[in-house]
């Protein structure tokens, strides 16, 4: 995914692994084990007969997927945030180039120099925030978890040295009793006062468009506004192990001033059969919202392929 992006890519994904708890907050995912657990990935979705994903300009291999904490010479490093819920602080961490030194000169994409995203392992708690750089190329935001378990983190970025953009990951264990969320399919969701639906089906290996609609109080919304250079942002977590998948809308990159809906349609691949966890981001009168959805995927018969575990 180079900048600029075309809106209508099919599928561009990043496929996360999230299996292990870490003791300390920031610990940051070994890489002999990330290119294990990325082999592990790629022979289930052999197993299950389902096609690799539209990679488009990655090539496929395991660090090219979001499995790693290094790439290409570059590396997440100094990973930090706080070890313990409801408590403020500073989440923080640099990205090393092949000198080993803090890398300062990224290209925009999506209007933003480094995209991060955070979820919890049950898929509940997602973020997708924007730290700010400092001089010595330290990224930062301020931070508090609201509930403890094992998070996984992730960094995506372009390099100006190279123009290729890289996603690397790792993870954090944050203290406390933690309870898994179970789900089940939602095809409506409310959240801010609005409620988003979701129209289409998910079929394993095959290109399919899933339809976006919001309203509020019953009402149509029209005044979509471009947010991170699109009318809406897709992220798809296939349940279980997190698989990742970063879709946008169909359609021309939006004018300064230009409003949009009240629906958004996605273009996406999902890699297997299974169960994933969509969450739509889309603004409104300058506040962006996230709303949380659930699909199964369906096999061509039109049957539903059922929860994966």
């Amino acid at each position: 995914m180079k900048a600029p992006v075309r809106l209508g890519l099919y599928g561009l994904v990043l496929v996360v692994v999230f299996v292990v708890a870490f003791a300390t907050a920031g610990a940051a995912v070994p890489e002999q084990t990330v290119q294990s657990w990325a082999g592990e990935t790629k022979q289930a979705d052999h197993d299950a007969g389902g096609d690799q994903m539209d990679m488009t300009e990655h090539d496929g291999d395991a660090s090219s997927m979001g499995l790693a904490v290094a790439e290409g010479g570059y590396q997440l490093t100094a990973l930090a945030a706080p070890a313990e819920t409801n408590k403020d602080g500073r989440l923080s961490l640099s990205i090393t180039g092949p000198n080993g030194k803090p890398v300062t000169d990224f290209d925009l994409e999506h209007d933003k120099e480094l995209h991060l995203i955070t979820v919890r392992s049950d898929g509940q708690h997602f973020r997708h925030v924007h730290p700010e750089m400092d001089a010595e190329g330290t990224w930062s935001i301020p931070w508090q978890w609201d509930a403890p378990g094992s998070y996984r983190m992730f960094a995506d970025f372009v390099p100006t040295e190279t123009g290729d953009n890289i996603t690397l990951s790792s993870s954090a264990q944050v203290a406390g009793d933690y309870d898994p969320v179970p789900t089940e399919p939602v095809a409506t969701a409310a959240t801010d006062g609005y409620e988003v639906n979701v129209e289409g089906d998910l079929v394993a290996g095959e290109p399919t468009d899933l339809r976006v609609s919001v309203s509020q109080d019953g009402v149509p919304v029209t005044n979509l506004e471009p947010y991170l250079g699109a009318f809406g942002h897709m992220v798809a977590l296939r349940e279980g192990d997190l698989a990742y998948l970063h879709v946008h809308p169909h359609g021309d990159e939006p004018r300064a001033g230009e409003t949009s809906g009240p629906e958004i349609v996605f273009g996406a691949t999902a890699p297997t059969p299974g169960r994933y966890l969509l969450y739509v981001d889309f603004q409104v009168d300058g506040q962006v919202h996230t709303a949380p959805l659930v699909m199964d995927t369906r096999d061509e018969a039109g049957a539903k392929s059922g929860q994966q575990r």
